[in-house]
Protein backbone atom coordinates (compact mmCIF):
# COMPACT_ATOMS: atom_id res chain seq x y z
CA UNK A 1 0.00 0.00 0.00
CA UNK A 2 2.91 2.61 0.96
CA UNK A 3 4.60 1.58 -2.68
CA UNK A 4 1.99 2.39 -4.32
CA UNK A 5 1.30 5.37 -3.14
CA UNK A 6 4.92 7.01 -2.83
CA UNK A 7 4.97 5.96 -6.58
CA UNK A 8 5.08 8.98 -8.77
CA UNK A 9 3.29 8.50 -11.98
CA UNK A 10 3.96 9.98 -15.47
CA UNK A 11 3.53 13.66 -15.41
CA UNK A 12 2.77 14.07 -11.29
CA UNK A 13 4.89 16.55 -9.70
CA UNK A 14 8.23 16.04 -7.55
CA UNK A 15 8.03 17.35 -4.28
CA UNK A 16 10.47 20.01 -4.69
CA UNK A 17 8.04 20.98 -8.43
CA UNK A 18 5.05 21.03 -5.81
CA UNK A 19 6.45 23.45 -2.99
CA UNK A 20 7.97 25.54 -5.90
CA UNK A 21 4.75 26.23 -7.83
CA UNK A 22 4.20 29.67 -7.58
CA UNK A 23 0.23 29.64 -5.88
CA UNK A 24 1.64 26.81 -3.96
CA UNK A 25 3.87 29.09 -2.52
CA UNK A 26 2.27 32.24 -1.98
CA UNK A 27 -0.74 30.15 -0.35
CA UNK A 28 1.58 28.86 2.01
CA UNK A 29 2.51 32.28 2.91
CA UNK A 30 -0.12 33.25 3.98
CA UNK A 31 0.20 30.44 7.31
CA UNK A 32 3.32 32.13 7.25
CA UNK A 33 1.52 35.26 7.91
CA UNK A 34 -1.76 34.54 9.57
CA UNK A 35 0.69 32.51 12.26
CA UNK A 36 2.70 35.10 13.02
CA UNK A 37 -0.82 36.28 14.54
CA UNK A 38 -1.83 33.41 15.95
CA UNK A 39 1.81 32.76 17.87
CA UNK A 40 1.98 36.32 18.82
CA UNK A 41 -1.46 38.06 19.53
CA UNK A 42 -3.44 35.07 20.61
CA UNK A 43 -0.85 32.49 22.14
CA UNK A 44 2.26 34.56 23.61
CA UNK A 45 1.82 39.01 24.27
CA UNK A 46 -1.83 39.33 24.30
CA UNK A 47 -1.75 36.94 27.60
CA UNK A 48 1.29 38.55 28.63
CA UNK A 49 -0.14 42.04 28.50
CA UNK A 50 -3.35 40.74 30.17
CA UNK A 51 -1.05 39.13 33.10
CA UNK A 52 1.15 42.39 33.35
CA UNK A 53 -1.77 44.67 33.70
CA UNK A 54 -4.18 42.27 35.74
CA UNK A 55 -2.34 39.28 37.24
CA UNK A 56 -1.02 41.33 39.99
CA UNK A 57 -1.17 38.35 42.34
CA UNK A 58 -2.31 34.20 42.50
CA UNK A 59 -5.53 34.70 42.53
CA UNK A 60 -5.71 37.63 40.10
CA UNK A 61 -3.25 35.63 37.93
CA UNK A 62 -6.40 33.01 37.83
CA UNK A 63 -8.96 36.33 36.96
CA UNK A 64 -6.50 36.91 33.68
CA UNK A 65 -6.88 33.24 33.07
CA UNK A 66 -10.63 33.93 33.05
CA UNK A 67 -9.94 37.04 30.86
CA UNK A 68 -7.83 35.55 28.37
CA UNK A 69 -10.47 32.11 27.83
CA UNK A 70 -13.52 34.34 27.45
CA UNK A 71 -12.45 36.28 25.22
CA UNK A 72 -11.17 33.29 23.08
CA UNK A 73 -14.63 32.35 23.37
CA UNK A 74 -16.61 35.39 22.14
CA UNK A 75 -14.14 35.44 19.60
CA UNK A 76 -15.33 32.00 18.85
CA UNK A 77 -18.60 32.62 18.98
CA UNK A 78 -18.81 34.86 16.18
CA UNK A 79 -16.90 32.41 13.70
CA UNK A 80 -19.66 30.00 15.12
CA UNK A 81 -22.72 32.45 13.70
CA UNK A 82 -20.88 33.29 10.48
CA UNK A 83 -18.98 29.91 9.36
CA UNK A 84 -22.18 28.41 7.99
CA UNK A 85 -22.86 31.23 5.33
CA UNK A 86 -18.81 31.36 4.76
CA UNK A 87 -19.35 27.87 2.99
CA UNK A 88 -22.24 28.94 1.38
CA UNK A 89 -20.33 31.12 -0.13
CA UNK A 90 -17.65 29.30 -1.59
CA UNK A 91 -19.74 26.95 -3.04
CA UNK A 92 -22.50 29.55 -4.90
CA UNK A 93 -19.78 32.04 -6.05
CA UNK A 94 -16.13 30.27 -6.20
CA UNK A 95 -14.56 33.24 -4.56
CA UNK A 96 -11.83 32.35 -1.72
CA UNK A 97 -9.10 34.85 -2.58
CA UNK A 98 -11.47 37.92 -2.74
CA UNK A 99 -12.71 36.90 1.02
CA UNK A 100 -9.14 36.04 2.26
CA UNK A 101 -8.13 40.16 1.22
CA UNK A 102 -11.02 41.65 2.84
CA UNK A 103 -11.00 39.39 6.35
CA UNK A 104 -7.04 39.76 6.70
CA UNK A 105 -7.09 43.28 6.14
CA UNK A 106 -9.87 43.80 8.93
CA UNK A 107 -8.01 41.25 11.34
CA UNK A 108 -4.57 43.28 10.51
CA UNK A 109 -6.31 46.98 11.09
CA UNK A 110 -7.81 45.64 14.30
CA UNK A 111 -4.44 44.03 15.62
CA UNK A 112 -3.04 47.71 15.03
CA UNK A 113 -5.93 49.05 16.88
CA UNK A 114 -5.21 46.93 19.84
CA UNK A 115 -1.15 48.73 20.03
CA UNK A 116 -2.62 51.67 20.02
CA UNK A 117 -5.56 51.52 22.54
CA UNK A 118 -3.24 49.63 24.54
CA UNK A 119 -1.20 52.87 24.88
CA UNK A 120 -4.14 54.71 26.63
CA UNK A 121 -3.86 56.05 30.50
CA UNK A 122 -4.56 53.07 32.45
CA UNK A 123 -6.12 55.67 35.06
CA UNK A 124 -9.49 56.26 32.93
CA UNK A 125 -11.85 53.49 34.18
CA UNK A 126 -14.75 52.21 32.62
CA UNK A 127 -17.06 50.34 35.12
CA UNK A 128 -13.64 49.92 37.45
CA UNK A 129 -11.63 48.59 34.62
CA UNK A 130 -9.27 50.51 32.44
CA UNK A 131 -10.48 51.77 29.69
CA UNK A 132 -7.26 50.92 27.60
CA UNK A 133 -7.60 47.29 28.89
CA UNK A 134 -11.68 46.87 27.76
CA UNK A 135 -11.17 48.51 24.19
CA UNK A 136 -7.71 46.53 24.01
CA UNK A 137 -9.59 42.97 24.30
CA UNK A 138 -12.71 44.16 22.09
CA UNK A 139 -10.34 44.66 19.29
CA UNK A 140 -8.36 41.18 20.02
CA UNK A 141 -11.98 39.79 19.96
CA UNK A 142 -12.77 41.61 16.08
CA UNK A 143 -9.10 41.14 15.15
CA UNK A 144 -9.38 36.91 15.58
CA UNK A 145 -12.75 36.54 14.41
CA UNK A 146 -11.64 38.03 11.14
CA UNK A 147 -8.16 35.61 11.37
CA UNK A 148 -10.45 32.98 11.55
CA UNK A 149 -12.95 33.67 8.92
CA UNK A 150 -10.32 34.06 6.44
CA UNK A 151 -8.96 30.66 7.29
CA UNK A 152 -12.08 29.12 6.47
CA UNK A 153 -11.50 30.46 2.55
CA UNK A 154 -7.92 30.07 2.92
CA UNK A 155 -8.28 25.94 3.97
CA UNK A 156 -10.90 25.72 1.08
CA UNK A 157 -8.32 26.90 -1.22
CA UNK A 158 -6.17 24.37 -1.17
CA UNK A 159 -7.95 21.85 -2.77
CA UNK A 160 -7.75 24.05 -5.96
CA UNK A 161 -3.64 23.97 -5.62
CA UNK A 162 -3.42 20.03 -6.93
CA UNK A 163 -4.11 16.70 -7.10
CA UNK A 164 -6.34 14.83 -4.17
CA UNK A 165 -3.07 12.50 -4.09
CA UNK A 166 -0.80 15.55 -3.44
CA UNK A 167 -3.25 16.95 -0.44
CA UNK A 168 -1.03 15.72 2.45
CA UNK A 169 1.91 17.14 0.97
CA UNK A 170 0.16 20.56 -0.14
CA UNK A 171 -1.18 20.62 3.48
CA UNK A 172 1.74 19.55 4.96
CA UNK A 173 3.94 22.36 3.20
CA UNK A 174 1.36 25.11 3.93
CA UNK A 175 1.52 24.28 7.49
CA UNK A 176 5.38 24.08 8.44
CA UNK A 177 6.04 27.25 6.66
CA UNK A 178 3.47 28.83 9.06
CA UNK A 179 5.79 27.80 12.04
CA UNK A 180 8.62 29.11 10.05
CA UNK A 181 6.03 32.40 10.38
CA UNK A 182 6.39 31.82 14.29
CA UNK A 183 10.19 32.18 14.31
CA UNK A 184 10.55 35.52 12.56
CA UNK A 185 6.84 36.59 14.56
CA UNK A 186 9.14 36.16 17.80
CA UNK A 187 11.69 38.55 16.87
CA UNK A 188 9.01 40.65 17.89
CA UNK A 189 10.38 39.87 21.87
CA UNK A 190 13.68 41.87 21.18
CA UNK A 191 10.89 45.09 21.39
CA UNK A 192 9.36 44.28 24.75
CA UNK A 193 11.95 41.90 26.40
CA UNK A 194 11.42 44.46 29.07
CA UNK A 195 8.02 44.11 29.73
CA UNK A 196 5.03 46.94 27.90
CA UNK A 197 3.98 43.83 26.54
CA UNK A 198 1.34 45.99 24.52
CA UNK A 199 4.53 47.33 22.09
CA UNK A 200 4.15 43.93 20.39
CA UNK A 201 1.13 44.36 18.44
CA UNK A 202 1.75 47.21 15.86
CA UNK A 203 4.85 45.03 14.49
CA UNK A 204 2.84 42.20 15.01
CA UNK A 205 0.11 43.84 12.61
CA UNK A 206 2.90 44.95 10.17
CA UNK A 207 4.63 41.29 9.24
CA UNK A 208 0.79 40.01 8.88
CA UNK A 209 0.40 42.21 5.83
CA UNK A 210 3.96 42.14 4.51
CA UNK A 211 3.69 38.53 4.21
CA UNK A 212 -0.39 37.95 3.03
CA UNK A 213 0.85 40.32 0.08
CA UNK A 214 2.06 37.22 -2.18
CA UNK A 215 -1.34 35.71 -1.62
CA UNK A 216 -3.00 39.18 -1.88
CA UNK A 217 -1.51 39.62 -5.58
CA UNK A 218 -0.03 36.10 -7.11
CA UNK A 219 -3.60 33.67 -6.17
CA UNK A 220 -6.50 33.64 -8.22
CA UNK A 221 -9.91 33.34 -7.60
CA UNK A 222 -11.60 30.73 -9.99
CA UNK A 223 -15.42 32.61 -9.59
CA UNK A 224 -18.57 30.86 -10.74
CA UNK A 225 -20.12 32.05 -13.85
CA UNK A 226 -22.93 34.49 -12.96
CA UNK A 227 -25.53 32.08 -14.65
CA UNK A 228 -24.60 29.69 -12.23
CA UNK A 229 -25.02 31.26 -8.57
CA UNK A 230 -28.33 32.50 -6.71
CA UNK A 231 -28.80 34.95 -4.66
CA UNK A 232 -27.52 34.60 -1.08
CA UNK A 233 -29.32 35.41 2.28
CA UNK A 234 -28.03 34.99 5.86
CA UNK A 235 -29.84 31.95 7.33
CA UNK A 236 -28.66 29.64 3.72
CA UNK A 237 -25.74 28.68 5.33
CA UNK A 238 -27.82 26.97 8.45
CA UNK A 239 -30.51 25.64 5.70
CA UNK A 240 -27.37 23.98 3.54
CA UNK A 241 -26.36 22.66 6.98
CA UNK A 242 -29.86 21.24 7.89
CA UNK A 243 -29.74 20.00 4.50
CA UNK A 244 -26.47 18.02 5.11
CA UNK A 245 -27.66 16.74 8.30
CA UNK A 246 -30.29 15.36 7.10
CA UNK A 247 -28.36 13.66 3.94
CA UNK A 248 -26.14 11.72 7.03
CA UNK A 249 -26.22 8.15 5.76
CA UNK A 250 -24.67 9.65 2.90
CA UNK A 251 -21.83 11.43 4.42
CA UNK A 252 -21.58 9.09 7.87
CA UNK A 253 -18.00 9.46 8.28
CA UNK A 254 -17.51 13.16 7.47
CA UNK A 255 -20.01 13.53 10.11
CA UNK A 256 -17.79 11.11 12.92
CA UNK A 257 -14.70 13.22 11.91
CA UNK A 258 -16.62 16.43 12.50
CA UNK A 259 -17.80 15.23 15.97
CA UNK A 260 -14.41 14.00 16.97
CA UNK A 261 -12.70 17.04 15.98
CA UNK A 262 -14.65 19.08 17.79
CA UNK A 263 -13.29 17.36 20.89
CA UNK A 264 -9.28 17.30 19.82
CA UNK A 265 -10.02 21.06 18.52
CA UNK A 266 -11.35 21.75 22.12
CA UNK A 267 -7.80 20.83 23.62
CA UNK A 268 -6.18 22.25 20.53
CA UNK A 269 -7.91 25.97 21.28
CA UNK A 270 -7.87 25.86 24.90
CA UNK A 271 -3.82 24.77 24.96
CA UNK A 272 -3.02 27.38 22.55
CA UNK A 273 -4.71 30.50 24.25
CA UNK A 274 -3.78 29.66 27.68
CA UNK A 275 -0.05 28.11 27.19
CA UNK A 276 1.58 31.21 27.80
CA UNK A 277 -0.07 32.21 31.20
CA UNK A 278 0.14 28.55 32.43
CA UNK A 279 3.71 28.01 31.72
CA UNK A 280 4.48 31.82 33.39
CA UNK A 281 1.80 31.46 36.51
CA UNK A 282 2.13 27.66 37.19
CA UNK A 283 5.44 26.28 36.10
CA UNK A 284 7.69 29.31 36.60
CA UNK A 285 8.84 30.45 33.32
CA UNK A 286 10.17 33.73 32.75
CA UNK A 287 8.76 35.65 29.71
CA UNK A 288 12.20 35.08 28.37
CA UNK A 289 12.21 31.00 28.95
CA UNK A 290 8.91 30.96 27.57
CA UNK A 291 9.65 32.18 24.16
CA UNK A 292 12.48 29.81 24.31
CA UNK A 293 10.44 26.94 24.85
CA UNK A 294 8.05 28.77 22.57
CA UNK A 295 11.04 28.75 20.08
CA UNK A 296 11.28 24.82 20.23
CA UNK A 297 7.80 23.76 20.49
CA UNK A 298 7.40 26.11 16.75
CA UNK A 299 10.60 23.98 15.57
CA UNK A 300 8.63 20.57 16.69
CA UNK A 301 5.69 21.98 15.00
CA UNK A 302 7.57 22.61 11.78
CA UNK A 303 9.56 19.52 11.82
CA UNK A 304 5.73 17.70 12.78
CA UNK A 305 4.04 19.32 9.71
CA UNK A 306 6.55 17.58 7.39
CA UNK A 307 6.53 14.51 8.72
CA UNK A 308 2.97 13.80 9.28
CA UNK A 309 2.12 15.25 5.71
CA UNK A 310 4.22 12.13 4.71
CA UNK A 311 2.94 9.80 7.26
CA UNK A 312 -0.42 10.87 5.88
CA UNK A 313 0.71 10.16 2.74
CA UNK A 314 1.66 6.57 3.51
CA UNK A 315 -0.99 5.34 5.95
CA UNK A 316 -3.63 8.00 4.94
CA UNK A 317 -5.20 10.56 7.09
CA UNK A 318 -7.18 8.78 9.21
CA UNK A 319 -4.64 6.79 10.91
CA UNK A 320 -2.60 9.26 11.06
CA UNK A 321 -5.29 11.62 12.98
CA UNK A 322 -5.39 9.15 15.25
CA UNK A 323 -1.41 8.88 16.21
CA UNK A 324 -1.42 12.74 16.56
CA UNK A 325 -4.70 12.07 19.08
CA UNK A 326 -2.32 9.94 21.46
CA UNK A 327 0.69 12.23 21.30
CA UNK A 328 -1.87 14.93 22.28
CA UNK A 329 -3.26 13.18 25.25
CA UNK A 330 0.64 12.26 26.54
CA UNK A 331 1.86 15.95 26.14
CA UNK A 332 -1.21 16.96 28.37
CA UNK A 333 -0.79 14.79 30.95
CA UNK A 334 2.56 15.48 31.23
CA UNK A 335 1.53 19.40 31.30
CA UNK A 336 -0.56 18.81 34.06
CA UNK A 337 1.47 17.19 36.45
CA UNK A 338 4.75 19.13 35.56
CA UNK A 339 6.16 20.14 38.57
CA UNK A 340 9.69 21.55 37.07
CA UNK A 341 10.38 23.29 34.08
CA UNK A 342 12.13 19.80 32.36
CA UNK A 343 8.72 18.55 32.30
CA UNK A 344 7.07 21.24 30.28
CA UNK A 345 9.77 21.25 28.46
CA UNK A 346 9.01 17.64 27.03
CA UNK A 347 5.11 18.56 27.18
CA UNK A 348 5.52 21.89 25.24
CA UNK A 349 7.74 19.86 22.45
CA UNK A 350 5.32 16.97 22.06
CA UNK A 351 2.50 19.27 22.00
CA UNK A 352 4.27 21.05 19.11
CA UNK A 353 4.59 18.42 17.11
CA UNK A 354 0.51 17.70 17.37
CA UNK A 355 -0.38 20.53 16.95
CA UNK A 356 0.85 20.84 13.00
CA UNK A 357 0.19 17.69 12.81
CA UNK A 358 -3.26 18.01 13.73
CA UNK A 359 -3.88 20.82 11.52
CA UNK A 360 -2.16 18.97 8.43
CA UNK A 361 -3.74 15.38 8.47
CA UNK A 362 -7.46 16.73 9.63
CA UNK A 363 -7.62 19.38 6.65
CA UNK A 364 -6.55 16.19 4.16
CA UNK A 365 -9.15 14.59 5.51
CA UNK A 366 -11.89 16.41 5.11
CA UNK A 367 -10.38 16.52 1.38
CA UNK A 368 -10.08 12.66 1.22
CA UNK A 369 -14.12 12.32 3.06
CA UNK A 370 -15.42 15.07 0.49
CA UNK A 371 -17.33 15.45 -2.89
CA UNK A 372 -15.47 18.33 -4.89
CA UNK A 373 -18.81 19.49 -5.30
CA UNK A 374 -19.33 20.04 -1.76
CA UNK A 375 -15.88 20.58 -0.44
CA UNK A 376 -16.40 24.38 0.77
CA UNK A 377 -19.53 23.18 2.63
CA UNK A 378 -17.99 20.86 4.12
CA UNK A 379 -14.93 23.66 5.08
CA UNK A 380 -17.25 25.63 6.32
CA UNK A 381 -18.97 22.83 8.76
CA UNK A 382 -15.43 21.68 9.23
CA UNK A 383 -14.89 25.32 10.45
CA UNK A 384 -18.08 25.48 12.49
CA UNK A 385 -17.24 22.47 14.50
CA UNK A 386 -13.77 23.69 15.69
CA UNK A 387 -15.19 27.22 16.60
CA UNK A 388 -17.82 25.77 18.49
CA UNK A 389 -15.65 23.36 20.45
CA UNK A 390 -13.20 26.72 20.49
CA UNK A 391 -16.23 28.68 22.23
CA UNK A 392 -16.85 25.68 24.96
CA UNK A 393 -12.96 24.54 25.76
CA UNK A 394 -12.27 28.39 26.83
CA UNK A 395 -15.37 28.76 28.77
CA UNK A 396 -14.40 25.56 30.69
CA UNK A 397 -11.51 26.10 31.31
CA UNK A 398 -11.86 30.15 32.11
CA UNK A 399 -15.08 29.17 34.63
CA UNK A 400 -12.72 26.65 36.20
CA UNK A 401 -10.13 29.09 37.05
CA UNK A 402 -12.73 31.44 38.33
CA UNK A 403 -14.57 29.28 40.12
CA UNK A 404 -11.15 27.60 41.78
CA UNK A 405 -9.34 30.68 41.68
CA UNK A 406 -9.27 30.78 45.84
CA UNK A 407 -6.76 27.68 45.36
CA UNK A 408 -4.31 29.12 43.52
CA UNK A 409 -2.44 26.71 40.80
CA UNK A 410 -4.83 23.77 41.58
CA UNK A 411 -7.24 26.00 39.54
CA UNK A 412 -5.02 26.05 36.51
CA UNK A 413 -4.36 22.13 36.70
CA UNK A 414 -7.14 21.30 36.93
CA UNK A 415 -8.64 23.39 34.37
CA UNK A 416 -5.94 21.69 32.05
CA UNK A 417 -6.91 17.99 32.96
CA UNK A 418 -10.44 18.55 31.57
CA UNK A 419 -8.69 18.97 28.19
CA UNK A 420 -7.45 15.33 28.47
CA UNK A 421 -10.77 14.34 28.91
CA UNK A 422 -11.94 15.77 25.62
CA UNK A 423 -8.97 14.35 23.73
CA UNK A 424 -9.77 10.87 25.03
CA UNK A 425 -13.49 11.18 24.31
CA UNK A 426 -12.17 12.73 20.66
CA UNK A 427 -9.98 9.99 19.99
CA UNK A 428 -12.72 7.24 20.62
CA UNK A 429 -15.22 9.11 18.29
CA UNK A 430 -12.67 9.27 15.47
CA UNK A 431 -11.76 5.32 15.78
CA UNK A 432 -15.27 5.06 14.13
CA UNK A 433 -14.36 7.05 10.97
CA UNK A 434 -13.90 5.22 7.97
CA UNK A 435 -11.89 5.69 5.34
CA UNK A 436 -12.60 6.33 1.63
CA UNK A 437 -16.42 6.22 2.17
CA UNK A 438 -16.72 8.94 -0.91
CA UNK A 439 -15.88 5.89 -3.28
CA UNK A 440 -19.47 4.39 -2.40
CA UNK A 441 -21.64 7.47 -2.74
Amino acid sequence: MAKSLNKRLPGERSQLALYMSLPILSWAFYDFANTIFSSNINTIFFPFYMDEVLGTNEVMQQVASTFISYANAVASFFIVIFSPLFGVWIDNTGYKKRFIVWFASLSIFFTFMMGIFAEINNDILYAGIPLSLCLTVISFVIAKFFFNSSLVFYDSMMSDLGTKKEMPLISGFGVAIGYFGTIVGLLVYLLVSDGNYHRAFIPTAILYLIFSLPLFFINKDHPKPKSERKPIKFLDGYKEIIRTFKEMKMYKSVFIFMIAYFFLNDAIATTIAMMTIYATAIVGFTSGEFILLYLVSTVSTIIGSFLFGNIAKAIGARKAVSVVAVIMIFALIVAVFATDKWMFWIAGSLFGVSLGSMWVTSRTLIVELTPEEKRGQFFGLFAFSGKVSAIIGPAIYGTVTLLLKDYGDIASRVALGSLIIMTVIGLLVHLKVKQQTQNSM
